[in-house]
């Protein structure tokens, strides 16, 4: 088992209980892929570096995961298609 984490980015413009929902749905496509949830960081509301879809800002989350290494690219499939999510990034965390 690798640790890995997901970033995502979320749309800061829907409601709280949606944007709980997306959360809820990454930690959902981790564990159908075979991953156990370590930790889940909410950073909150953030600018953007840049514009994405329009928006100047969004909101941070970073879920922490152990998991083999097929599973990062069978959450990004889904992750990649989902609502609300403006970016996200999958990495596999250092053994330190």
């Amino acid at each position: 088992m690798n640790k890995y984490e997901l970033a995502l980015v979320v749309n800061a413009k829907i409601e709280d209980d949606a944007r709980a929902a997306v959360v809820e749905k990454a930690k959902e496509y981790v564990t159908r892929a075979g991953g156990t949830i370590t930790e889940v960081e909410e950073w909150g509301k953030k600018k953007l570096a840049y514009e994405i879809q329009k928006m100047s800002e969004g909101f941070f989350y970073f879920i922490q995961f152990d998991a083999s290494a097929s599973a990062p690219a069978q959450i990004e499939h889904k992750v990649r298609i989902m609502d609300n999510v403006l970016r996200f990034l999958c990495v596999r965390k250092d053994e330190a």
